[in-house]
């Protein structure tokens, strides 16, 4: 397994692009993406479970209901959600595909993101589409990477190669999230591909499986998104044997897909709306999975302990109050804290109660721009990681005027 470049172009067969067809404002802002693959893809998908959802998702879970599609379209800048004729633009963007690159328009994905409850102009996108179709290239990754960002600051892109059974394969990924980030299913939208060989049900397997330990334990804001999706096409060509069921190839698969999931999760955490810190909660020593997983979500997700991590202040008390509301079965007396970062690590609560430590070496610690978050709950073998960020003044000034 080695990281390399391409993002979602680094498989073979795909081809990528992103262009600003107006519909931001801003014309230095692409604001339309799309991927291509050669021939049509094994895909499989996960969904927010807000029951506000966009009308993109409703299309693109009727598209691929047969597990199959051959192309993702994204725009940014509107959600397209809550509008009375949502599903008609959905489909329209897909016909859009389907007429310029001769895919059938039932094997597009089609996603937006941006503000909610704002009509959807079909022109822009319409007069986007030849500049949009005919600048596809192996290299154009890092454009789509670009198109689909809102808030985002920084664009989010990894690929990796690997081997199944002697063949080369490869997987790369894109994603956009920085606010209303809190999934219980999937995250923002991330879109990822790959050149193996798997059958529709093992790649559903895969994904779901992966999310509940990655993108499920992921949380900016505690708001859940209506446009939230994870996306994998496989097209076939590495030309390794189906993976069909579990077994040595699926595993290499999954450790695979893994390694693209975290990589996009740390970039989504540390690019946070108004974010300038990391968090990474681990969780260690608990009495089942699903408890290390209850406490590590439970305070990454607190604001009071964001917030004390942007004032680079050892707030550990924070830490267990999280602990203690999460509704995880533990025992408070048997709790550990430590902080860490490339500046060192500092224990800062020993059995529930707190221990004499340097607040300067504290605060040298937490000025870092990565943080650990270190609760040892002392009764079991099970343990869990949780990404998010501090809480600063600029996530309210970011959202305080976020439509208009």
């Amino acid at each position: 397994m080695k990281i390399i470049q391409g993002g979602v172009c680094a498989a073979k067969g795909f081809k990528a692009n992103g262009v600003h067809c107006g519909i931001r404002k801003n014309r230095t802002k692409k604001d339309l993406a799309l991927i291509v693959s050669e021939v049509p893809a094994t895909t499989a998908a996960v969904y927010t479970t807000n029951l506000v959802k966009g009308a993109p998702l409703t299309v693109t879970k009727t598209h691929i209901a047969d597990g199959i599609a051959q192309a993702v379209i994204c725009n940014s800048g509107n959600a397209n959600t809550c509008n009375a004729n949502g599903i008609v633009i959905a489909e329209a963007m897909s016909k859009l595909v389907s007429e310029k690159t001769g895919i059938k328009s039932s094997d597009v994905v089609v996603a937006s993101t941006g503000v909610i409850g704002q009509p959807l102009d079909i022109e822009p996108i319409k007069n986007g589409m030849d500049e949009l179709v005919n600048g596809l290239s192996a290299y154009g990754g890092e454009s789509a990477a670009e198109a689909i960002m809102t808030t985002d600051l920084a664009k989010k892109e990894v690929a990796v190669e690997f081997t199944i059974g002697g063949k080369v394969c490869r997987m790369g990924g894109i994603a956009k999230g920085s606010g209303m980030i809190h999934p219980n299913m999937a995250t923002m939208l991330v879109f990822i591909t790959s050149d193996v060989c798997i059958s529709a049900d093992m790649l559903q397997k895969a994904l779901s499986t992966d999310i509940q330990n990655i993108f499920n334990m992921l949380s900016i804001d505690g708001d859940t998104s209506t446009n939230d999706m994870v996306t994998v096409l496989a097209n076939g060509l590495a030309g390794n044997e189906k993976i069909t069921a579990e077994g040595e190839d699926f595993n290499a698969f999954m450790t695979a897909l893994n390694s693209v999931t975290v990589a996009l999760c740390k970039m989504i955490a540390s690019d946070g709306e108004g974010a300038t810190k990391l968090l990474e909660c681990k969780t260690s020593n608990a009495k089942t999975k699903s408890q290390a997983k209850i406490v590590a979500k439970s305070v990454i997700c607190s604001s009071l302990l964001k917030a004390a991590m942007f004032g680079a202040d050892a707030n550990w008390g924070r830490v267990l109050c999280a602990i203690g509301y999460s509704g995880a079965d533990v025992d408070v007396n048997k709790i550990d804290v430590a902080f860490k970062s490339i500046k060192g690590e500092i224990l800062v609560c020993k059995n529930g109660s707190g221990v004499e430590f340097s607040e300067e070496k504290a605060k040298e610690i937490l000025l870092e721009k990565e943080i650990e978050i270190l609760v040892n709950l002392n009764d079991g073998e099970y343990s869990s990681t949780a990404w998010g960020c501090d809480l600063t003044y600029d996530y309210v000034k970011i959202n305080g005027d976020y439509r208009t």
